[in-house]
């Protein structure tokens, strides 16, 4: 596959060990590309708690990480709830870095869930508004870089299994991810004539710090053990396994190269078979 030498990623929501973002952050350096990571830095109230954030100080940790492997990064706060904070962030990543080719959306809540009777208003507003309005921003601003600067460019969101069918207790999340693909699709259409390709990657079940609190949760709602729970989701997977954040990294760098440069507008599921449509 082709490298990624040269090129400059803005990452959102990847300032978590053991999450999707750093996972990716981490892949597209070792390729060549020097990256600039994201998140909220702080707690911000109940929605927004600092088990579920990545604080500045991980951000830091992060980028001292990749530096270390001899990669490229820097690390900038960004709420993607904010426009100008979105819009900041892009700027950062190109005074840092002198442009912007990759932008991938992955900002989002996957942890305020609970039956549609139950859901309270600030919870969805919080979990759409993250999940769907953040990625607008940062596809917005970004394709804005990559407009004025020629020669197009990437953008990428991530998804999720949830994007393609619906799961009980989880409808704000569900309807995040479905708004998602729509979004993904329309911006492909906008800008294929610059250029910019636009993909979502919409992974299935991934034991991140995360999915790991999902496993909790779910596993405790089913009134099954989490050995249960792990072993039932692992048999619903034609490859047996549940999906690892390096999988996700992988199809991220693939969608980055110049070998996937006939690509956009697609959701692609990258879940060992479970998601196949």
């Amino acid at each position: 596959m082709s490298t990624l030498t040269g090129k400059v990623a803005l990452i959102t929501g990847a300032g978590r060990h053991k999450g999707l973002g750093e996972a990716m952050a981490k892949r597209l350096a070792k390729d060549g590309a020097a990256v600039v990571i994201t998140d909220i830095g702080v707690a911000k109230g109940p929605q927004f708690e600092k088990q579920h954030i990545g604080t500045s100080d991980e951000m830091n940790e992060i980028v001292a990480e990749i530096r270390k492997a001899g990669g490229k990064a820097a690390a900038v706060v960004c709420d993607v709830l904010d426009e100008k904070s979105v819009e900041a962030a892009v700027a950062f990543t190109v005074k840092e870095f002198g442009r912007l080719d990759i932008m991938i959306n992955n900002a989002g809540i996957g942890y305020l869930m609970t039956d549609i009777l139950s859901l309270d208003q600030k919870d969805w507003d919080a979990v759409l508004n993250v999940n769907l309005r953040g990625c607008f921003f940062g596809t917005k601003h970004a394709a804005k870089q990559m407009i004025a600067q020629g020669g197009g460019g990437r953008i990428i969101n991530t998804a999720s299994q949830a994007a393609k069918r619906g799961f009980a207790g989880a409808a704000a999340y569900v309807s995040s991810k479905h708004g998602l693909v729509g979004l993904t699709r329309t911006s492909a259409l906008e800008f294929g004539k610059h250029a910019i390709r636009v993909n979502a990657i919409c992974p299935n079940h991934v034991t991140t710090g995360l999915g790991d609190w999902q496993n909790k949760h779910f596993s405790a709602l089913g009134g099954q053990t989490h050995d249960q729970y792990m072993d039932a989701m692992r048999s619903r997977i034609p490859l047996g396994r549940e999906g690892r954040a390096s999988d996700i990294a992988a199809m991220a760098a693939f969608l980055c190269s110049d070998d996937a440069d006939y690509l956009t507008g697609q959701c692609l599921d990258v879940s060992g078979g479970e998601e196949m449509h």
